[in-house]
């Protein structure tokens, strides 16, 4: 089955949809038996997708599971309120006090700030390493590290580790592999193929698709997949019905979504790529883009979020280039169908051991569904305000 085939008829079982197009919004807290036996069949079966407590899910949820599980080629797939709670309680799940992990320094900033103040003050240390670092890996692996996490593209500066090379070398001393897999959506990457024990998604950004569900998951291969489960719902993960549905939605069109992203996102990078006040690009499919030959080796696709680096600036042409836009609005998240911006002018809080010598301010954009040449004027209109400040 082709994949934008298999989009449409996963997680689509009888007992899901009841006969119609789409499973039913099943919301549920109590479940209620009508027999002891039948009691003890679903409390036996609970992590099969027996209905045995809202928690444990509904139909709904066990569609959206099985869809995005198959999607990314998983065992199972764990939901969760957000991306940053899919983040945060698969690595609890796996991991013990005087236990090491190695962090990719360009990790999505929540999941840094989670190491950084709750791994930590639970005696779990965290090593944070140059997402370009490939075998030298291997250096940085100590007696008690249990898990190597990655990020590909990195967050906000876009580098593409080489996920088989890593995680060749991190299963060679026996270490879990994590991976923040947003980007790759799991229609462009599938991480699990590669040998990844679990793949994460803040669900929230392509899956749903609308800028309206908070949602994360994680995918995990069948030896991670019992525990993950377990701890998941013993940490009290858990989303509404409501939420599932809407991700199931946003699911059936993604890749017809993705196609648009991703053409009108090359489109604007290869004009920005010709613009004077422009030192660099850095979208993954771009020479500029650190790791560009590993995205075009092992993704199949790409989306409409990527960086582009300025050539100078100062907090008043920043300023001035962020307050006229009619199309890119700033927000803090990316991947539904509006257009956004975001400027960043240092690096120091959020990279450690990652050097960057920018001669200007990185500006990160998500290219939304708009008309492609609206999106160009709005740019252009903001970087002529921006050069307007450096006279």
């Amino acid at each position: 089955m082709k994949a934008n085939t298999q989009i449409i008829h996963a997680g689509r079982k009888t007992k899901y949809t009841q006969g119609v197009v789409n499973p039913v919004v099943q919301r549920a807290s109590t479940i209620v038996f009508d027999s002891v036996a039948q009691m003890k069949e679903n409390t036996a079966k609970r992590g099969e997708q027996a209905l045995f407590y809202g928690r444990r899910g509904t139909h709904t949820h066990f569609a959206l599971q099985d869809a995005i599980a198959e999607l990314e080629q998983g065992a199972g797939c764990a939901l969760f309120p957000s991306g940053a709670a899919a983040v945060s309680n698969a690595i609890l799940s796996f991991v013990k006090t005087g236990d090491h992990i190695l962090m990719v320094d360009t990790a999505y900033e929540p999941t840094r700030d989670f190491c950084d103040k709750i791994l930590a003050n639970m005696g779990v240390s965290t090593t944070y390493y140059d997402p370009m670092i490939g075998e030298d890996i291997e250096d940085l692996i100590q007696d008690n590290t249990v898990l190597l996490f990655l990020e590909a593209p990195g967050s906000i500066t876009m580098e593409v580790q080489d996920v088989p090379l890593l995680t060749k070398i991190a299963k060679a001393h026996d270490l879990l592999v994590f991976i923040d897999n947003t980007y790759g959506n799991g229609y462009f990457f599938k991480p699990l193929t590669h040998g990844v024990d679990v793949s994460i998604q803040a669900a929230t950004k392509y899956i749903v698709g609308h800028s309206d569900v908070m949602m994360g998951v994680a995918i995990a291969n069948e030896a991670c997949w019992e525990q993950l489960r377990e701890n998941a719902y013993l940490m009290g993960q858990c989303t509404s019905a409501d939420d599932a549905y809407l991700a199931l939605r946003g699911l059936r069109t993604m890749p017809v979504r993705l196609k648009q992203h991703e053409q009108a996102a090359l489109d604007i990078a290869h004009w920005l790529n010709e613009h004077p006040l422009v030192d660099h690009v850095r979208h993954p499919m771009f020479d500029s883009c650190p790791g560009s030959e590993v995205f075009k080796r092992d993704f199949s696709g790409s989306t409409g979020l990527f960086s582009f680096v300025l050539k100078g600036g100062n907090k008043a042409a920043i300023t001035a280039l962020l307050d006229g836009m009619s199309h890119f609005k700033m927000g803090y998240s990316w991947g539904g169908f509006e257009s956004l911006i975001t400027v960043t002018s240092s690096f120091n809080r959020i990279r450690t051991v990652t050097n960057y010598d920018f001669s200007g301010p990185l500006v990160r954009i998500h290219v939304g569904l708009e008309d492609v040449e609206d999106l160009k004027l709005d740019l252009k209109a903001g970087l002529e305000r921006f050069q307007a400040q450096l006279k």
